[in-house]
C-alpha cells in the first residue's frame, strides 16, 4: 500500500472538535462520525491530528504536547500509533454501542481493550502529594503511544464505576456521537440540540409540509 503524501490527507478538525462526550473516552470515540453511512467523517489521519486532539481534549499536559510537537516520532512510528488509536477507538465504539443496546460487548473488542488496558496500567503509578494520592504515568517522558493511555484509563473507569445507563448515542442523521448524559433528569437525547436536534426538527417540518402538499394536490 502506497504511503499517503501530505496533499492526500483530508482536512482534520481533531484539535477543534466540540467536546460534548462528558468523559475523555467518549470524546475520543467522537473523533469520527457517521459510522456505517455514506457520510463517514474521520479526523485522525496522522500523528499530528492525534496529538492535536489529545492536547485539545486535555488528555495530556501542555509540556508533553510541546515536546511531542517539537520532537515527533518518525513517520513509520507515528503511523503505528495512529493505527493503534483507530483500533482502540473501534473497540471502544463496539463496547459502548453494546452497553447502549443492552447487550454483551463483543469478545474481540473486549480482548483488544484489555490488551490496551494492560499496557496502560503497566505504565501507571500512584504518587503521594500534599493533597493526597494521584495517578500519574511512571515514564519520565510520555512516549507517543502514551497519548492513548489516558483514554484507556477513562474508559476503564467509566465501565467499572460509571452510570452506564447514562451512556447514550445521538440519533442525529449521519451523527452517532456518544455522550454521558449528566443532566439531572437524564433525558438528554442529542449530542447538541442546536445542531442535530434542530436538524431533526427541520426534517420533520419539511416532511409535514410535503405530506400536506400531497394531500392538497388534486392529482
Amino acid at each position: 500500500m502506497a504511503r499517503l503524501l501530505e496533499k492526500d490527507f483530508p482536512p482534520s478538525r481533531a484539535g477543534r472538535l466540540t467536546l460534548l462526550g462528558g468523559v475523555l473516552c467518549l470524546n475520543f470515540v467522537n473523533t469520527s462520525s457517521g459510522r456505517g453511512t455514506e457520510r463517514l467523517l474521520e479526523h485522525l489521519f496522522r500523528f499530528e491530528h492525534l496529538l492535536a486532539w489529545a492536547r485539545h481534549a486535555g488528555a495530556i499536559d501542555e509540556a508533553t504536547a510541546r515536546r511531542l510537537e517539537t520532537h515527533p516520532p518518525s513517520p513509520a512510528a507515528g503511523e503505528r500509533v495512529v493505527d493503534q488509536a483507530l483500533a482502540l477507538r473501534d473497540a471502544l465504539h463496539a463496547i459502548f454501542s453494546a452497553v447502549i443496546a443492552g447487550r454483551a460487548a463483543p469478545a474481540s473488542a473486549m480482548d483488544h481493550f484489555n490488551r490496551c488496558l494492560a499496557e496502560a496500567m503497566a505504565a501507571a503509578a500512584i504518587e503521594m502529594t500534599k493533597d493526597g494520592f494521584i495517578w500519574r504515568w511512571a515514564a519520565k517522558e510520555l512516549p507517543p503511544e502514551g497519548l492513548l493511555w489516558p483514554v484507556v484509563r477513562s474508559a476503564a473507569e467509566l465501565l467499572t464505576a460509571g452510570d452506564l445507563s447514562r451512556v447514550k448515542v445521538c440519533p442525529g442523521c449521519f451523527c452517532g456521537w456518544m455522550f454521558l448524559d449528566k443532566t439531572r433528569n437524564g433525558r438528554r437525547r442529542w449530542c447538541e440540540m442546536e445542531i442535530c436536534g434542530s436538524r431533526a426538527k427541520m426534517r420533520r417540518y419539511h416532511q409535514r409540509q410535503r405530506q400536506t402538499a400531497a394531500l392538497d394536490s388534486p392529482f
